[in-house]
């Protein structure tokens, strides 16, 4: 008989939001539900398929979070697998060592929960006779700097060894270092097949050993974009894995980058924005598309659109509204103005000081100066963690500043640039 599993990590269960960008209640809700959502569709996929075991490789909570809520709904999923003869193998990964309902939440039978140095657990026999073995690893505090291979037992003679580790690999952007390794020492260690977690993207490693990393099956906020799966997988009694990917995430967010270029009044640009929007809507196969949009190019709208932020997001997400399940997170005005001045009228005046403030002002070592000193006293007045992300380095801190500069100038030249833009609508 094959042996069937789904392999899933870093459900975050009931994460709070990590967007301020989503002032909609209704889509708040939305994605604070989506995790719950998540469990519950890889629940349903597991009894669909009849497969023999889940595998949850770390994170199954999110940080220091205490609600006996969650660890309720958990234990009430887990038991919708323990009915139908469904096993569970787990590791702790960082997020779940900080959580106080890990030590406190008694399991169904049905699950198996590795510690530190735990024996391979025997989940099946082949046809063939082999068995298939199932290693973990938890760690009990939410930094692991050095490799966990090493406490691994070796593998099982005359077996299928399949191996649970949540680990940042060699390195990931925007991942902290959990258990580092390689994928050439994974497959050194003579495992079958690497179940593995932390990483928020699905990525497979390998394919002899196969090495899969599954991604999370909900993102939470614009920068886990892309649409999230789980990893189906299927060990024939000769030993040879077949895996596919199974789409589990209820909302997926996107970046829309739009081209103005081309639209000369208020009308084409909905036009422009429509178009887009429904052509994304119409290939996004979740339930629901969350948008964050950059309107780029160049057009004679740019002034009338920094300078009306509010009402242009109001005009878009009622576009939105208009096409099941689409939401807009944020807009960004990213496009560029046009010289509208002619032989007979000479240049516009506002365009003029554009061009000095650009060419001269963002230019001068005294301004660059001042709105340092300005970009410092505002990071200091932030979380340790958000000033990290923002400017971690002085290279980092230089780009903000260029950019909130530029941003800013933009913003003031929107408002000195007449008062026509009701007129365009």
């Amino acid at each position: 008989m094959p042996f069937r599993f789904v392999h899933t990590a870093d459900l975050h269960l009931d994460s709070p939001l990590r967007s301020l960008a989503l002032k909609n209640p209704e889509l708040a809700d939305l994605v604070r539900g989506a995790t719950r959502t998540a469990l519950a569709r890889i629940v349903d996929l597991c009894l669909a398929e009849n497969v023999d075991a889940l595998l949850i490789a770390g994170d199954l909570y999110d940080g220091s979070q205490t609600s006996m809520n969650t660890a309720l709904y958990l234990s009430g999923e887990l038991r919708r697998l323990e009915a139908a003869g469904i096993g569970v193998f787990l590791i702790r990964g960082n997020h779940d060592s900080q959580s106080a309902m890990t030590r406190e939440l008694t399991f169904p039978a049905n699950v198996h929960v590795f510690a530190g140095r735990a024996k391979p657990v025997l989940a099946k026999a082949l046809g063939d006779g082999r068995g298939v073995h199932i290693h973990g690893i938890s760690f009990a505090n939410p930094h692991a700097p050095d490799s966990l291979l090493p406490s691994f037992h070796p593998p099982v003679a005359d077996a299928v060894n399949i191996g649970l580790l949540h680990t940042s690999l060699a390195g990931t952007p925007g991942h902290d270092p959990y258990a580092p390794t390689s994928v050439a020492e994974l497959s050194r260690h003579g495992f079958d097949y690497w179940a593995l977690g932390h990483v928020h993207l699905r990525q497979v490693h390998a394919q002899a050993p196969l090495i899969v990393m599954p991604g999370m099956p909900q993102g939470r906020d614009i920068n886990e974009a892309g649409p999230k799966t789980v990893t189906l997988v299927t060990i024939d009694d000769d030993g040879t894995f077949a895996h596919r990917e199974h789409p589990i995430g209820q909302a997926v967010f996107e970046r829309l980058a739009i081209d103005l270029t081309g639209a000369q009044d208020w009308r084409q640009m909905l036009e422009k924005v429509g178009d887009a929007l429904a052509s994304l809507r119409n290939e996004a196969g979740a339930d629901h598309l969350i948008l964050r949009i950059a309107l780029t190019g160049t057009t004679p709208l740019a002034w009338k659109l920094r300078r009306d932020p509010d009402f242009l997001l109001a005009e878009i997400t009622n576009l939105a509204a208009g096409l099941n399940g689409c939401w807009v997170e944020k807009v960004d005005i990213a496009c560029r103005g046009v010289e509208t001045g002619t032989a007979l009228t000479g240049p516009d005046p506002v365009e003029e000081l554009a061009d000095l403030i650009r060419t001269d002002v963002l230019a001068s070592h005294a301004f660059r100066l001042e709105a340092a000193a300005l970009v410092d006293e505002l990071l200091l007045q932030l979380p340790r963690e958000l000033r990290d992300s923002l400017a971690g380095d002085e290279q980092a801190a230089g780009i903000l500043t260029q950019a909130l500069a530029l941003a800013g100038s933009d913003d003031v030249l929107a408002y000195l640039h007449g008062s026509d833009a009701e007129a365009d609508r």
